[in-house]
């Protein structure tokens, strides 16, 4: 099957088929992950600059990873490194990395829509690593992989998404993918962390009864609390977020016994997840998804700089 994308920035863009083709090549890249000598030559020649304007730690690493494992030449930057803490414009920016001869672009930056704006001046793929409240791609790929290894399928599945929904890019990503492979999104949080129209996303229910909601999830995937986003505190105290939201052992009984626990990171243990339920040996799958990540953004960088079949078979 043809792949026909240029960039990755809006997973709305793409098919079942094409998510499909997006995990099945990171499963195929699984096998080579998980040999003593990990690094293959599929996009040896190719010049693939990072640019984070925020900051990232796993995002950012898995990235990397990913390019020196498909023996991609690569330039990382970003924050006070760049020269738009002197003043220079982002299309100045980007112009001047284009002159380099590059050939794809990864973004993250605070600000929404940066992405696509990169790919409008650049002319070259760009992938959206995350931008502000609106997308994060890659990372709703890695959930949909993570997901169907551990549940065998994604079609009919009871996916419940808990937290901070309003302020989640991943949000922006996952509902919509999630939603495209079949699945049905319930999404739990209190009214002050929901959009005003949450079903904008794609949803199928809202409630802010996260007990209520348990007992149906196959996949209970938490968010946190992203604080850096909050204007004010739209909650009297997060001990009494994690009274209402937070997942612990006391409600594990409340779960679907094969029921498992996804989480974007980073954690922060004691409010929407106790120590127990993020290192539950049966159900969180949390370091699954970290591990995914690299999987993903290989399949990503692979098929939108042209690879194909034959790769695989040299």
């Amino acid at each position: 099957m043809a792949f026909d994308h240029k960039h990755l920035i809006n997973l709305r863009d793409y098919s079942a088929d094409d998510i499909a083709l997006l995990l099945d090549t990171a499963e195929r890249f699984k096998a080579i992950n998980e040999r003593r000598v990990k690094k293959v030559p599929l996009l040896k020649g190719y010049t693939v600059v990072n640019m984070f304007n925020e900051p990232s730690t796993r995002t950012k690493s898995s990235f990397e990873m990913a390019e020196k494992r498909l023996s991609c030449d690569t330039l990382s930057f970003g924050g006070t490194s760049t020269s738009t803490v002197k003043g220079e414009s982002l299309d100045d920016t980007v112009e001047t990395l284009c002159s380099y001869k590059i050939d794809l672009i990864v973004v993250r930056d605070a600000h929404a829509g940066v992405p696509y704006k990169v790919a409008q001046k650049s002319g070259v793929s760009v992938i959206d690593a995350g931008d502000g409240k609106h997308q994060h791609p890659t990372q709703a790929l890695l959930d949909l992989y993570t997901i169907r290894e551990h549940k065998g399928r994604l079609d009919g599945l009871n996916v419940g998404i808990v937290g901070d929904i309003n302020h989640s890019r991943v949000c922006g990503s996952l509902v919509p993918a999630l939603k495209t492979m079949g699945a049905q999104v319930t999404l739990v949080a209190p009214n002050t962390l929901m959009p005003a129209d949450p079903f904008a996303l794609g949803a199928d229910a809202v409630t802010a009864n996260l007990d209520e909601a348990l007992p149906e999830l196959d996949v209970v995937y938490l968010l946190r609390i992203q604080q850096e986003r909050l204007e004010d505190s739209p909650f009297p105290s997060l001990r009494e977020y994690s009274w209402l939201y937070g997942l612990n052992e006391q409600r594990e009984k409340l779960m679907k016994p094969d029921a498992i626990i996804c989480h974007p990171g980073p954690l922060n243990r004691g409010v929407e997840i106790d120590a127990y339920m993020a290192d539950h040996p049966l159900r969180s799958v949390i370091l699954d998804q970290v591990y995914a990540g690299i999987l993903v953004r290989m399949a990503a960088l692979y098929l939108l700089l042209g690879g194909n079949e034959d790769g695989f078979a040299a």
